[in-house]
């Protein structure tokens, strides 16, 4: 007896998930503690003046994707550990409460899921076990997995990298093949007519919205873009994302921006949104749970 859903294939076969403001929502307040911490190490450990630091995280965050990537590229050099200890650590994780429905809603996909975040191993390991997913995936992909440092000297070689369930083991810290340069002016200048971003100095810091960090991301976990889902909060890695060929959801808001494919207000409305997700699930559930058919071998991969 041929089942009726032999011969079908699950459209995707690994589901790529941010952290940040996408598996919880923005009102818990991280997002806002990270922004003031940031600013705070702008002024207390490189010397900023507090001035200019409004501006001048404006023109960052929209040239370089990230502060972090951005202060880097025009000649600021930190210790990316300490950097991060300063800007994560004083954050408030208590308003991250467990989230039986999203741990639900994850474990019944018996697909691969994959965390793919900008910020250190530290704070997505404790983020996610605020929110008791720690092993809802099979691994992370975070800021040591794109910008390793080996015994003090970067690596392109992915067989240096390690993606494991759970956290990259890399270390990071001082890139100490970026000697000590002059700060370049990134507010003069834009202040100054016809000026481009095609002129700023390029960031040794790799991070999303950048596409070549989005592949080399998918490369070190070995995962096709093709069939992956790819969940969002931003709208530019989104669509970056999508120019990379996967397909995506923006999550936060029920109306979908040029590249994503689907748009949820939450990310507790992706059976609503996404039933197809389910489709095989539940039909293989039929199969084991009705005596009357038969169960037979499917392309899900548990």
């Amino acid at each position: 007896m041929k089942m009726e859903f032999e011969g079908r294939r699950q459209k995707y076969d690994c589901l790529l998930f941010d952290l940040d403001d996408t598996l919880y929502p923005v009102s818990a307040g991280l997002a806002a503690g990270v922004l003031n911490n940031i600013k705070d190490y702008m002024v207390e450990k490189l010397g900023i003046d507090k001035e200019k630091i409004p501006e001048l995280c404006n023109l960052l965050y929209k040239n370089y994707g990230t502060t972090m990537a951005g202060i880097r590229a025009i000649g600021y050099d930190f210790d990316y550990d300490e950097y991060h200890s300063f800007v994560h650590g004083r954050l408030p994780y208590d308003n991250l409460k467990p989230d039986p429905v999203l741990r639900t809603l994850l474990l019944s996909l018996p697909i691969r899921k994959v965390i793919f975040t900008n910020a250190d191993k530290i704070h997505a390991a404790k983020a996610l076990s605020k929110l008791g997913l720690e092993d809802c995936f099979e691994g992370i992909i975070c800021f040591e997995t794109l910008n390793p440092v080996h015994k003090s000297t970067f690596s392109d070689d992915e067989d240096d990298i390690e993606f494991v369930g759970g956290v990259s083991s890399c270390t990071s810290g001082r890139d100490t093949n970026t000697s000590s340069k002059e700060i370049f002016d990134i507010i003069g200048h834009f202040s100054k007519t016809n000026s481009t971003a095609a002129e700023l100095p390029k960031t040794p810091i790799v991070c999303k919205p950048s596409q070549d960090a989005i592949e080399k991301a998918l490369k070190i976990a070995n995962i096709n873009p093709q069939s992956t889902l790819f969940f969002e909060d931003s709208v530019r890695n989104i669509q970056s994302g999508k120019r990379v060929g996967l397909d995506t959801v923006l999550v936060g808001t029920s109306h979908r921006c040029k590249g994503a494919d689907y748009a949820l207000e939450s990310i507790h409305n992706m059976k609503e949104a996404i039933p197809e997700l389910w489709e095989l699930v539940d039909m293989v559930s039929d199969a084991v749970y009705n005596p009357a058919k038969v169960v037979v071998e499917t392309s899900v991969t548990a």
